[in-house]
């Protein structure tokens, strides 16, 4: 019962925070669950993944119900998407938990600092002006999305979303919404992969899985009544912080 309630929580901070901010909740699951229901980090990158595909869709009904969606575009990210996201698992499954942490690190800084950046991105868009130039920058932005996903344990909407605002020219809505739905088959190979290898905690996901529901719902809400700027400082504030912590991890003696 303790570790149900324990997980509904991880699962509501991580959905109100992504409400917010406008990110996954990866981020934030996977130090909550190693730190709080202490499992491995093989175990809370692989749950992480198999949560975060009811948090695609959810979202992107709820874009899709608004006109948010851009399903060629989808296509074009989930086809490498998808291969790459099981070699993304299969690598993190192949590194030792201390390197796996420091990776996990590296890569909240790397969020951190689109954060940080993310209201200044607009002045400096490139857009690709033939159909072709966009097909490739859908493919590459696709490909690196699903290895990420696959080892962070994370939606990849960090690599996706700039990249079809930034070369592509799609507005910043229309980049999540259509970001949620290439989370959805890429999530599901990542967290299959990870599944196979035992890194799935299958009796901590229902608790996950409501509370994110239930609190991507209410970050949404609450985001239209609070200053995005302070939000985001915050937020950047507790990846560096925790960015910290997990590229100090020991060396094995």
């Amino acid at each position: 019962m303790k570790q149900n309630i324990a997980s509904f929580m991880i699962g509501l901070c991580a959905g109100i925070f992504g409400g917010l901010i406008g990110i996954g909740g990866g981020l934030i699951m996977i130090p909550l669950m190693v730190a709080l229901l202490k499992i491995s980090q093989h175990q809370a990158h692989g749950t992480s993944l198999v949560a975060l595909i009811f948090t695609g869709i959810s979202g992107a009904v709820i874009y899709g119900l608004n006109n948010s969606l851009d399903i060629p575009a989808a296509t074009a990210l989930a086809v490498t998407a998808v291969f790459t996201a099981r070699l993304g698992a299969r690598y993190a499954h192949s590194l030792k938990e201390w390197k796996l942490k420091k990776a996990f690190g590296i890569f909240l800084f790397f969020c951190a600092l689109f954060l940080f950046c993310k209201p200044y991105l607009s002045d400096v868009i490139i857009v690709s002006a033939s159909p072709a130039a966009k097909i490739t920058v859908f493919l590459v932005a696709g490909a690196a999305t699903g290895f990420l996903s696959g080892m962070m344990g994370v939606g990849g909407g960090t690599i996706m979303v700039p990249a079809m605002v930034l070369l592509t020219g799609f507005s910043q809505h229309l980049a999540q919404g259509t970001s949620l739905l290439v989370m959805i088959p890429t999530g599901a190979m990542g967290a299959f992969t990870h599944w196979r290898m035992g890194n799935v905690n299958l009796k901590i996901l229902y608790g996950l899985i409501a509370g994110i529901l239930i609190g991507t719902y209410c970050g949404g809400y609450l985001a239209q009544l609070t200053d995005e700027n302070i939000l985001r400082l915050i937020f950047t504030t507790i990846m560096i912080l925790l960015g910290f912590r997990y590229i100090s991890t020991a060396y094995p003696e």
